[in-house]
């Protein structure tokens, strides 16, 4: 398929004043890295270490990928840990108050208390927080 003459004229001037940007382009670069080449090594150089820095850090501090969570069934057994007992340790584990408690397990105040005085006396454990870790240790909750 042949182009008519003012197509070729169109493309051909085209490309001529895309040479031209270009070469202008280039020649501000050169002009641009001579006047400033300090700041462009610096830039450069920052450039190059915070990549390291990122590429090393990833490196070093990649986790394994987490495994799921297998409760210790043979332990609740052993220490006489009932099923809501249980359902009280994982919410005190996950950091809820009583009052919390009671209200996500339907359950009064003073049952919530009793429960964790049971677990209390099971872990042989004297606060929460020692029950939690604990309880963690023994791989009763995650």
């Amino acid at each position: 398929m042949k182009l008519p003459a003012n197509a070729r004229q169109v493309i051909t001037y085209g490309l001529s004043m895309a040479a031209a940007a270009f070469l202008l382009e280039w020649l501000e670069v050169q002009f641009l890295l001579r006047r400033y080449s300090t700041e462009v090594y610096v830039v450069i150089l920052c450039v190059l270490f915070t990549g390291l820095g990122v590429w090393i850090g990833h490196k070093l501090t990649r986790r394994e990928p987490a495994r799921a969570f297998e409760r210790n069934i043979a332990a609740l057994k052993s220490l006489g840990i009932s099923e809501r007992e249980s359902d009280v340790l994982a919410l005190l584990a996950a950091g809820h108050s009583n009052q919390e408690i009671a209200d996500r397990l339907f359950i009064s105040l003073n049952t919530v208390k009793t429960h964790l005085n049971n677990l209390y006396r099971k872990l042989e454990v004297a606060r929460r927080g020692q029950a939690v870790d604990r309880a963690r240790s023994l791989r009763l909750v995650p």
